[in-house]
């Protein structure tokens, strides 16, 4: 229950009255670098969960998208029911609700039992990452929230480097005997951590009782999203049958329902989970597209690596993690260059990035189909580091371009939602990539071949996906208008792409 006691937060000039702000942006941090660190921590594991628990494929695939699903579904209405019950409770709340979850998927014996502690993991993390960027925007000055949003880019950038080799660690030395119950267990006590200070030391917001949620906005778009994803992850398994094929056909009524109630929810001036007014905006519903199809390529890529590199050709789960570092200290390089650079050049900036790491995936293909009994993990550092830096350079110019076309007014709703757009991406890659992956390698080992031809074909194919969809992307880009510089608190207040 949320204290009825509502203070007001330090605001303007007021915050820098504040002496705890900088502690308490301390907690709130480490929040964040236990949500990225999970996120980035448990592809390096997947192989030996799935033999620890002689899981499927398709299992393996929710244990990722399950996640990644629900943290989109949830994010934009526990943004509003943070507004409602207090940004500081919710935020408690979700912490609370992560570390149970870590706890949960760490004691897991079944792959349901994991499956299931994964999504209640999503659902917390979308609990108390609206919550972390709210709190900072209120707890700090205009002239102060540039240097504070700045350590959340560092510290993503910190665990995004780190997750693979802490993860790989942990598997590969079976700490305590834990062995990938490790890469969970090492939440609890940062989430202990984060209970405890953020309870004593980040301010209480107002609540807002005059609003409230679109509770069937949100059921109708959870319908929809459920019934393309499930059979596209498990319809390799029932063989395709015409089911699968019916359900997704029958989403595209249910979100045609969806854009009508908001359209009613609009007109009645009644609360709506994605503002009716941006998707009039062509601006946004072509950024919208184009951020879905961006974010729809690496986590299925990460997934497949891991396997292909653990799996196919005998890596450990340390020597997997350190091979894709290069990757994360591409992205950690080009971000610091680009955040120098600021709001000039976006679409050139956006173009030029995918590009590069449309080159990088290119390269990395050609060596793969090269590739004999033995993977080199040097060769894979060049194009995995052009990958990277070709990330970096686009992922920030993409949420700054797109809502530089949106009204100030939308520009929070805007925000939101290209999160949401983030990770409802990430799920739906997921499912296409490994699944053309995991059917590729299927056929492949049942024609007899061996198998290390069967991984390299599957990856092969598996990052076609990839280089397809950057096509795409660097398309729609180049029917959005010249950018111009949008309105500061827009940009320096939602910062959606650390979260």
């Amino acid at each position: 229950m949320a204290s009825s006691q509502t203070e007001t937060a330090p605001t303007g000039a007021t915050a820098e009255q504040n002496p705890g702000r900088w502690t308490a942006l301390a907690v709130l941090l480490s929040a964040v670098f236990m949500n990225m660190l999970d996120v980035t921590i448990v592809n390096v594991a997947l192989p030996s969960i799935q033999e620890g628990l002689d899981a499927s494929n398709s299992a393996i695939e929710w244990i990722v998208a399950g996640y990644v699903l629900m943290f989109a579904l949830a994010l934009l209405p526990f943004g509003r029911l943070g507004d409602i019950v207090g940004k500081k409770t919710m935020f408690i709340a979700g912490v609370a609700s992560f570390t149970l979850g870590s706890a949960l998927c760490g004691l897991s014996h079944t792959t349901l039992m994991l499956v299931l502690a994964r999504l209640f993991q999503g659902f917390s993390a979308a609990m108390m990452t609206p919550q972390v960027l709210a709190l900072t925007t209120v707890m700090f000055s205009a002239n102060e929230r540039a240097r504070a949003f700045s350590f959340f880019g560092m510290m993503a950038g910190i665990a995004t480097v780190s997750g693979p080799i802490i993860g790989g660690f942990l598997v590969e030395h079976s700490l305590f005997g834990l062995g990938w119950r490790a890469i969970f267990l090492i939440n609890l006590p940062i989430g202990l951590f984060a209970i405890i200070a953020g309870a004593k030391l980040v301010p209480s917001t107002p609540r807002r009782t005059d609003t409230r949620n679109d509770y069937l906005g949100i059921l109708l778009i959870a319908v929809a999203m459920f019934m393309l994803i499930f059979p596209l992850v498990e319809g390799r398994t029932f063989g395709w049958p015409l089911w699968c094929f019916a359900m997704m056909v029958a989403a595209l009524p249910v979100l045609v329902a969806f854009v009508m109630w908001e359209r009613r929810q609009n007109a009645r001036k009644k609360p709506q989970l994605l503002s009716f007014q941006l998707m009039k905006n062509r601006n946004f519903m072509v950024g919208g597209s184009m951020a879905l199809f961006f974010f729809s390529t690496l986590p299925g890529f990460f997934l497949c690596l891991a396997i292909f590199l653990q799996v196919g050709f005998g890596f450990s789960a340390l020597k997997s993690g350190m091979t894709t570092v290069p990757f994360s200290l591409g992205v950690f390089t080009a971000s610091l260059i680009s955040g120098r650079i600021g709001h000039t050049y976006l679409k050139p900036r956006v173009i030029f990035g995918i590009a590069l790491l449309g080159v990088g995936m290119f390269w990395l293909r050609l060596y793969v189909l090269g590739v004999g009994d033995e993977v080199s993990r040097w060769a894979l550092f060049a194009p995995l580091i052009v990958s990277g830096l070709g990330l970096g350079v686009a992922i920030a110019s993409i949420f700054q371009l797109v809502l530089s076309g949106v009204p100030h007014e939308e520009a929070g709703s805007a925000s939101g939602a290209l999160q949401a757009v983030q990770q409802l991406g990430g799920a739906f890659g997921i499912a296409i990539i490994s699944g053309i992956f995991f059917a590729r390698l299927g056929m492949s080992l049942q024609v007899g071949a061996d198998n290390h031809p069967a991984y390299v074909s599957a990856f092969a194919l598996a990052l076609i996906y990839n280089l397809v969809a950057y096509v795409g992307v660097i398309a729609l880009a180049l029917l959005l208008p010249a950018d111009r510089k949008p309105d500061a608190p827009a940009a320096k207040e939602n910062a959606p792409h650390i979260a």
